[in-house]
């Protein structure tokens, strides 16, 4: 593994490792306060901090920016000899051991990704109650969602620039170093952190797309895409309620955030079984390690394909395809954090108790669980273009069930019917987003094409929290109008202007061919 380990970390080893071991140095220093309040019942509100955790910022402060330098490679001048060549495995590649452990450790990524921001909901409360400061509470997941959204935008620019394997890594720093999020005595400081920690959370989604689309072989590029994806979200979901059920009675809210630094070291520990994109390397002289990737994941140098006559044409069909997944994100968006963020809320106006309306929700969320494999199968075995569109469709279906009259929408089995055409729907959709954008986008702008794309998937949460803070919570029926004609229209718009990728090369994609 000697030459996959060197091209981790670049040629600045001792600074990454020096700065990795202030970060772990600063967030220990952070534990004796918390294990005080556990003896006071959890709560560290007003308390003032000791002088080790001041120690432990001013060793994260400087360990952060450390470790960044010594993960940076060095900016070469691209190879013109490799200026006209993609790498790309032949359809009859198969899978083997080396993809298997890719998948196994970007799949981990994601759930760990995800999972922080999925604990917001679960430490809502315990925030609420300990710092007494009622629906201010909305500003936590209000700046979290933010650094997501700034996040996905950085990350991706950075892997195009730094390569994909640099931006995981940074990614997995920052995600360590946020942990004492979870220690702050007071609430602003809890939202310097979540923002920094929403940062480190956005910027794992594009870059993972952007990676696995380049080194895994066409004839399992899609479903591996949709799969991997899906399964990160759902499990990220599963492990934030898993961790809340097992630690928050004993520990208390604060130590969710103590997660991310075990789970960003672990990312850390792994990430030299991930590879970095071929062409980059190509590019920046780094043929050892090329010729490690061509050995593993079975890559072939090849012509990039010939770009279209009309290349006016091509690019303005390009634009077009932009609009249409931004729309197409931003409509999710609204419908995932503002209509189902206040879907609790309006089944108890209607009547519905608490425990009801939960039951109701899990019960929609059971029907929604094989929309993954069967969202899969369909993107690899029958359209990836359609197979977002018809995902869409579905949303759009439980956007109409939404507006059925009052009298229709209390009987429970019609109601579990529409919130599982828009769990279904939304489950489905963003499973493929992402996949299908880093499909589309040539290597020197696929991590910020997926980056624009993820964080427009998120920029609806932001107005949901605002209206949050301001009190105003809008119906079923109210949000659904308001959302029925943009998803009609993302729907539209990605039918105009979306190709189809399914078992196509990305040498050939990259061409503009449609």
């Amino acid at each position: 593994m000697g030459g996959q380990s060197k091209s981790i970390i670049g040629e600045r080893a001792g600074w990454f490792w020096a700065g990795a071991a202030a970060i772990s140095v600063g967030v220990l220093l952070h534990l004796p306060m918390l294990a005080m309040a556990h003896r006071m019942g959890n709560h560290l509100s007003g308390m003032p901090m000791d002088p080790e955790m001041y120690v432990g910022m001013a060793l994260i402060a400087i360990g952060v920016p450390l470790s960044c330098w010594g993960a940076l490679p060095p900016r070469r001048s691209p190879h013109g000899d490799h200026a006209g060549t993609n790498y790309e495995a032949p359809d009859s590649t198969p899978l083997n051991r080396w993809h298997a452990a890719v998948l196994a450790v970007l799949t981990l990524g994601l759930i760990i990704d995800v999972m922080k921001p999925a604990t917001l909901g679960f430490v809502l409360p315990g925030v609420r109650e300990e710092y007494g400061i009622g629906k201010m509470a909305a500003l936590l997941p209000l700046v979290a969602l933010t650094g997501t959204t700034v996040g996905s935008f950085v990350w991706g620019w950075l892997a195009d620039i730094y390569g994909r394997r640099v931006s995981i890594l940074l990614s997995s720093i920052l995600f360590a170093s946020t942990a004492i999020c979870g220690a702050m005595p007071a609430f602003e400081w809890n939202l310097v952190m979540c923002f920094l920690m929403g940062c480190s959370a956005g910027g794992m989604l594009p870059v993972v797309y952007a990676l696995l689309a380049e080194v895994m072989p066409p004839k399992h590029r899609s479903w591996v895409l949709v799969l991997v994806g899906g399964t990160g979200l759902v499990g990220g979901y599963l492990a934030a309620s898993g961790a809340a059920h097992l630690l928050e009675p004993v520990y208390g809210w604060r130590a969710l955030w103590l997660q991310g630094f075990p789970s960003g070291l672990l990312l850390l520990a792994l990430a030299r079984f991930i590879p970095e994109t071929p062409r980059f390397l190509a590019e920046q002289g780094r043929t050892e390690e090329l010729k490690l990737m061509e050995q593993r994941f079975g890559l072939v140098p090849r012509p990039r394909a010939v770009p279209p006559a009309d290349a006016a044409s091509a690019s303005a069909a390009h634009r077009k395809l932009t609009a249409a997944l931004v729309v197409a994100a931003l409509t999710w968006s609204f419908v995932n954090f503002g209509l189902l963020l206040w879907l609790p809320t309006d089944l108890q106006t209607r009547g519905f108790s608490a425990e009801l309306a939960s039951g109701i929700l899990a019960k929609s969320s059971l029907l929604a669980l094989p929309t993954i494999l069967l969202c899969a199968l369909c993107y690899a075995r029958l359209s990836s273009k359609w197979t977002l569109v018809a995902t869409i469709a579905v949303t759009l279906a439980g956007l109409v069930g939404a507006l059925l009259p009052a009298s229709l929408l209390t009987l429970q089995p019609v109601l579990i019917g529409v919130i599982a055409l828009l769990i279904v729907g939304t489950n489905g959709t963003i499973a493929v987003l992402l996949p299908y954008t880093a499909e589309n986008y040539p290597l020197g702008s696929r991590g910020r094409a997926t980056g624009l794309v993820a964080g427009s998937s998120k920029i609806g949460g932001l107005p949901a929290q605002v209206a949050v803070l301001a009190g105003f919570v809008p119906t079923l029926v109210g949000a659904a109008a308001a959302l029925l004609i943009p998803t009609a229209i993302s729907a539209v718009m990605i039918g105009w202007a979306g190709r189809e990728t399914r078992g196509r090369s990305l040498r050939e994609l990259e061409a503009g061919q449609s």
